[in-house]
C-alpha cells in the first residue's frame, strides 16, 4: 500500500494551497458577513480549471483523476468552504451528469461552457415537501409536440441565482416513483424558470441557494438528459451522489484542517498564568484529536476517490468518507471554538465560520443518518 501522492498530486495541491491563500482568503470574512456570492473568483478559478476537474481534456476539462478533485476540494474548503461547495456541486452534479449521460450534441452544446467556467450549472431536485425521499416529488414534466414543459417547484439549488445550465429533476411517470424521474436540460433564460428567494443561510454564506419555480417552462424534446424515467437511477448509478458525497467528505477535511491550523497558531500565542496555552494539557489533547480525526477521514476520503478511479465499487467507501469526515469536521470546528474562549464566538477570528461551515456537511448530499443506512444495506446485502 502506498499512502504517499504523485509528484503531480503534491504540485497540483500546492498551487490550488496557495491560490486559496492569495485569492480565496483575504475576501472570506467579508463574502460571509454579507452573504456575497464571489463572482471575482469565477474567471480566475476557470482560468486554473477548476470547473471541469474531471472532465477529459478533450471536452476542454483538466482531466484530473479522482484524488485529484478531492485534493482541490480540500484546499479551496480550507480556503472557503463556499468556494469549495460551488466548484464541488457544478463538478459532480452538473456536469458530471452531462458528462456521464449526454449525448454527443449535448456534451457539444453545454459541458465545453461548463468546463471552461464560461456558465455555471446547477442540479435541482430537492423540494419542499421531498428532500430524502426522491420519490415524492411533485414536479412533473409533459411531452407537448416537440417540447417538454415542465411545472414545479424546487428548493435549496445550489447555484440557483447564478447558474446558466440547470439539470432538473421532474417526474414522468408519477405512479412509478423514483422510477418515474426524469433528468432535462434547462438553460437559464427559458421562459418560466424563475428564481425565487436566495436562502439566509446559517453557513458557506457566499454560496448561493435559492428557490426556483417551473411555470410551464418549455425545453426542446432533444433536452431530455439520459433516457426516459431513469433519471433518478442514473444518478444513482454514476455516483452523482456518491460522487458528492465525496467531495463533501473532501470539503469537511478541508474545513478541519482550517479549524486545527488556526488553532495551533492561536494556542501557541495566547498566554495565560504566564505560559502559551499550548502547554496545557487539556488543550494539546484537543489538538490531538483534531489531528487524528482528520488524518483519518483524509485517507478514507482518498480511498472513497481511488476505488472510483479504479472503476470499483465504492458506494459504501462514499458514505463513510462522507459520514466520518463530516462529523469530525464538526467536533473539529466546536473544539477550536472552545480553545479560542471568548475570542472564538466573536466575528474577528474565522473559528465561528469555520463552525457555521461544517454543520451543513452533515446534511447535504444525504443526511447522516441516510449515510448509515446506505452503509448498513451494503453490510447487509
Amino acid at each position: 500500500m502506498d499512502f504517499e501522492l504523485t509528484e503531480e498530486h503534491k504540485a497540483l495541491r500546492q498551487t490550488i494551497r496557495e491560490f486559496g491563500a492569495a485569492e480565496i482568503m483575504p475576501g472570506a470574512k467579508e463574502r460571509d458577513e454579507a452573504a456575497r456570492f464571489p463572482h471575482e473568483l469565477i474567471p480566475k478559478m476557470a482560468e486554473l480549471g477548476l470547473f471541469g476537474l474531471m472532465i477529459p481534456e478533450t471536452c476542454e476539462g483538466a482531466g484530473l483523476d479522482g484524488v485529484g478533485a478531492v485534493i482541490v476540494i480540500e484546499e479551496l474548503a480550507r480556503a472557503e468552504a463556499a468556494v469549495a461547495l460551488i466548484v464541488a456541486s457544478h463538478n459532480s452534479l452538473c456536469a458530471g451528469h452531462i458528462f456521464k449521460f449526454g449525448n454527443e450534441a449535448q456534451r457539444k452544446k453545454y459541458l465545453a461552457p461548463l468546463a471552461r467556467g464560461e456558465k455555471l450549472g446547477a442540479w435541482a431536485l430537492t423540494e419542499p415537501t421531498s428532500g430524502s425521499d426522491a420519490g415524492s416529488l411533485k414536479t412533473r414534466a409533459r411531452l407537448v409536440k416537440d417540447s417538454w414543459v415542465i411545472r414545479g417547484e424546487k428548493l435549496f439549488t445550489t447555484q440557483g441565482s447564478t447558474a446558466g445550465i440547470y439539470i432538473i429533476m421532474a417526474s414522468t411517470e408519477p405512479s412509478s416513483g423514483n422510477r418515474g424521474i426524469s433528468a432535462f436540460i434547462v438553460e437559464r433564460d427559458t421562459p418560466g424558470l424563475v428564481v425565487g428567494r436566495v436562502e439566509n443561510k446559517l453557513g458557506v454564506r457566499a454560496s448561493d441557494t435559492a428557490q426556483l419555480h417551473l411555470e410551464d417552462a418549455r425545453v426542446p424534446k432533444e433536452n431530455l438528459l439520459g433516457e426516459l424515467n431513469r433519471g433518478f437511477r442514473d444518478a444513482l448509478t454514476i455516483s452523482i451522489w456518491q460522487g458528492g458525497r465525496i467531495g463533501i467528505g473532501a470539503s469537511a477535511v478541508g474545513i478541519a484542517r482550517a479549524a486545527l491550523e488556526d488553532s495551533i497558531k492561536y494556542a501557541r500565542e495566547r498566554r495565560q498564568f504566564g505560559k502559551a496555552i499550548a502547554e496545557f494539557e487539556a488543550i494539546q489533547w484537543m489538538l490531538a484529536d483534531m489531528a487524528t480525526g482528520i488524518d483519518a477521514a483524509r485517507l478514507l476520503v482518498y480511498r472513497a476517490a481511488r476505488l472510483r478511479d479504479q472503476g470499483r465499487p465504492f458506494t459504501k467507501a462514499a458514505s463513510e468518507a462522507k459520514l466520518f469526515a463530516s462529523e469530525v469536521a464538526v467536533k473539529a470546528t466546536n473544539s477550536a471554538v472552545q480553545i479560542h474562549g471568548g475570542y472564538g464566538y466573536m466575528k474577528d477570528f474565522a473559528v465561528e465560520r469555520y463552525f457555521r461551515d461544517a454543520k451543513v456537511c452533515e446534511i447535504g448530499e444525504g443526511t447522516s443518518e441516510v449515510q448509515r443506512l446506505v452503509i448498513a444495506r451494503e453490510l447487509l446485502a
